[in-house]
């Protein structure tokens, strides 16, 4: 695991591509880059650019800000880098034509897979979580709709209380005096004189 994570690390991405350098590779090959590249070139017709292409000048320029140790220092200024594509890593075996490079190919094309799962789980997981995110706001918008509508509810219940309330008033306004007092039950009796 420790081997693959090293591998990986020696990865990058240019012009939209995952490739390797040929200085990485060739330290991983335990080989020089100069041989690494003479092997590259006696059999040039195997590496077509989308195998193996030249970084340009600001590419290792933007590269070198990047990472902390180098080749920069042991190559000639002249001298860019080769940027090789998982498709010319694994030419590179049958290039070098060395036990070391078929195992380290097989690393390295392990590598390269494990990349290529997680870069797809990592998308699967954000369109999920971008999935997620539209649902809530969704559910935020349909809750703060339902706290517009019960105050919208409550406003209009207010409203028709004091609707009915001012008719209440209104009807005990209306009723006579005579009727407020209460009449007594019964009949009246006649007295008798004495």
């Amino acid at each position: 695991m420790e081997e693959l994570t090293t591998i990986q690390s020696k990865i990058y991405e240019i012009r939209g591509q995952r490739v390797m350098l040929d200085f990485d590779l060739a330290a991983l090959y335990q080989v020089t880059t100069s041989a690494l590249n003479q092997a590259v070139k006696r059999n040039i017709e195997r590496f077509p650019e989308e195998f193996m292409f030249r970084i340009s000048e600001i590419e290792w320029k933007n590269m070198s800000s990047q990472f902390v140790t180098t080749s920069r220092v042991k190559r000639p200024k002249t001298s860019l880098p080769y940027a090789f594509t998982e498709q010319g890593v694994a030419m590179l075996s049958a290039v070098l034509r060395s036990g070391m490079a078929i195992q380290v190919s097989i690393s390295i094309m392990k590598a390269f897979v494990a990349m290529r799962n997680y870069i797809t789980t990592a998308t699967t997981v954000t369109s999920e979580l971008a999935e997620i995110r539209a649902k809530l706001a969704l559910l935020e918008r349909a809750d703060e709709d339902n706290a517009e509508a019960v105050n919208d509810l409550s406003e209009d219940m207010r409203k028709e209380l004091d609707n009915i309330y001012e008719a209440i008033a209104a009807l005990s306004v209306k009723v006579p005096e005579a009727r407020k007092q209460p009449r007594p039950i019964g009949f009246k009796l006649p007295k008798e004189e004495k």
